[in-house]
């Protein structure tokens, strides 16, 4: 059974997965992880969702403003032995009624270029690649979204 949990960015389950991701990251974006990592903090991120299956933390994503109609999402991740099972679909379904909660009206992120379960993911959910914003601008590992909410 899965359960998500509407959290912040002090949850010790998310730091754990975050972790994992970033240990993940460190080895996909090779050289570019250095400059990508300086955008992962989570000291702003307010939002956040963690899945548990059987009581377990195997999931995460946030998302954190980014202007006063825009959320940007953060930090999606699910550990390998629990991928194919449609979670990152759920938590960001979750995020995006979050942020038509607050009152948000779009969604936003950057992924790379080798995500391609990311790219994926995104796709499959109805977010249209956009122009790379941001500091993401001229970054050619880049791939930027959105969707209108």
């Amino acid at each position: 059974m899965v359960k998500l949990l509407r959290t912040d960015a002090n949850n010790p389950d998310f730091k754990d997965l975050i972790i994992l991701l970033d240990a993940g990251l460190a080895i996909s974006d090779g050289e570019d992880h250095q400059f990508y990592i300086q955008f992962n903090k989570t000291d702003e991120i307010r939002y956040v969702i963690v899945a548990y299956e059987n009581s377990k933390a195997v999931a995460c994503g946030a998302i954190k403003k980014y202007d006063k109609n825009t959320m940007e999402v953060k930090r999606m991740f699910t550990s390998i032995k629990s991928r194919g099972k449609g979670l990152a679909g759920m938590i960001l379904s979750e995020l995006q009624n979050w942020a038509i909660e607050m009152d948000y009206t779009r969604l936003i992120l950057e992924t790379g270029i080798r995500q391609k379960e990311a790219i994926s993911l995104y796709t499959k959910t109805n977010f249209i690649l956009i122009p790379n914003y941001g500091q993401y601008e001229g970054m050619e590992t880049s791939i930027c979204f959105e969707k209108k909410l």
